[in-house]
C-alpha cells in the first residue's frame, strides 16, 4: 500500500520551521516512515515541475511556513492547495503573518530605502535595486515581485488547519501528524493546540495581578527578574493573558516574557486589543496623566502587542490616508 505524501514549503520566515522539523530528532524517523516526501526544497532535490505533474488533491498534506510576501510564495502556495487535500500553516508567519508581518508598518519603498541605500553596511554607489526583469546577453532574468504586504497563508489560499508558534514544538508536531495519519480530524480550522491562555499553565500564576499593581512599566533589562513571581506584576509587559497556550511555557521557563508566538485563544478577534484590555485592568492610576505617563513608557507599543500577530489582527498594518 502506498504511503501518503506530504510536502513542507518555506515562504517569508527565518527557517525556524524548517529546524523545528530536525528538533524532533528521533521523531523524525517516524514521520520518513510514515509519509512519502514529494516536495521539500530545503532539503531534498525537488523541482516545482515535480508537483505541477502530480493530480490534483494528490498530495495528503502540505505544511506551508512562512507569510506571504512575494509573487513566487503566492505561486507556490496556490499550487500546493490545489495539489493537496489538506494544508495546515505551520508556524506563527504562517498563521498570524509573523515577526516579518511587523513590516506592515512601513511601505515596501521604505524597505527597500533602507535595505539597498540607508542602511550603515551597505555601499551602493550606484543606487541600483532588485528588478522584476533584467535583460542580458544570455535572455530576460526574472525575479518575484516583492508585495507591499505581508499576508498570512489563509489571506491567500484556504487553509485546513494551523500549527502556532515560533517554531511548533515538537510535541505538537507529532500530535498533528497523529491526527493526520489516523483519519479522524477535528473540524475545519482548528488551531492544533490547546484553546486556553498560556496564563491558565503558567507556573507563576499563583502571583498573577488580580487588581491593579502596575505603577511603573520596566524592559528586561532595566530590572533583574523573579523567577517565581508574574511577569506583570513585576511591570514587566508579557502576554500570556492574550496568548494561547501549549509552547510548553519555553519563554517563562527561561524567565523571559510570553511575546505572543501562539496567537490568540479560539473567539479572540485581536490579540494586541485583548492584552490592552488586560494591561488597563492591572494598571494603578486613575489620574490621566499618571496613566498616560505608565503607558508612555511602553517602547513600541504597536510592535510588542502585534510581535506575531499584525497581518492577521484588525490593524493589519499602516494606514494610508
Amino acid at each position: 500500500m502506498p504511503k501518503p505524501k506530504a510536502a513542507f514549503y518555506w515562504c517569508a520566515s527565518c527557517g525556524g520551521c524548517e529546524e523545528a522539523v530536525i528538533d524532533l530528532a528521533e521523531d523524525f524517523l517516524t514521520i520518513a516512515g510514515a509519509f512519502d516526501f514529494v516536495f521539500w526544497p530545503v532539503a531534498m532535490d525537488f523541482k516545482l515541475k515535480d508537483v505541477e505533474v502530480l493530480q490534483d488533491g494528490e498530495i495528503t498534506v502540505s505544511f506551508i511556513n512562512g507569510g506571504i510576501r512575494t509573487s513566487d510564495q503566492e505561486h507556490v502556495a496556490k499550487l500546493l492547495r490545489r495539489k493537496s487535500a489538506l494544508v495546515v500553516a505551520f508556524g506563527s508567519c504562517a498563521h498570524l503573518g509573523g515577526v516579518p508581518g511587523l513590516a506592515n508598518f512601513v511601505k515596501r519603498s521604505d524597505i527597500f530605502e533602507y535595505v539597498y541605500h540607508a542602511s550603515p553596511s551597505v555601499v551602493n554607489p550606484d543606487k541600483k535595486e532588485p528588478q522584476e526583469l533584467t535583460n542580458t546577453k544570455q535572455g530576460i532574468l526574472t525575479l518575484p515581485e516583492f508585495y507591499d504586504t505581508v499576508y498570512t497563508l489563509d489571506q491567500v489560499i484556504d487553509v485546513d488547519y494551523y500549527l502556532p508558534g515560533c517554531a511548533p514544538p515538537p510535541d505538537l508536531i507529532m500530535k498533528a501528524v497523529a491526527v493526520i495519519l489516523s483519519g479522524n480530524l477535528p473540524a475545519k480550522g482548528t488551531v492544533l493546540a490547546p484553546d486556553k491562555s498560556l496564563c491558565d499553565s503558567c507556573r507563576r500564576k499563583v502571583t498573577r495581578p488580580e487588581k491593579s499593581v502596575i505603577r511603573e512599566i520596566r524592559r528586561v533589562h532595566e530590572v533583574l527578574l523573579d523567577p517565581d513571581r508574574c511577569f506583570l506584576e513585576q511591570g514587566i509587559i508579557c502576554l500570556g493573558p492574550a496568548t494561547r497556550d501549549g509552547c510548553g511555557e519555553r519563554c517563562i521557563n527561561a524567565n523571559m516574557p510570553c511575546r505572543g508566538c501562539f496567537g490568540p485563544t479560539g473567539g479572540v478577534q485581536d490579540q494586541g486589543a485583548k492584552f490592552l484590555s488586560a494591561l488597563a485592568s492591572v494598571i494603578d492610576a486613575n489620574d490621566e496623566q499618571e496613566i498616560k505617563k505608565i503607558t508612555d513608557s511602553i517602547v513600541d507599543p504597536a510592535g510588542l502587542f502585534y510581535f506575531y500577530s499584525l497581518p492577521s489582527s484588525m490593524l493589519r498594518g499602516r494606514r494610508n490616508v
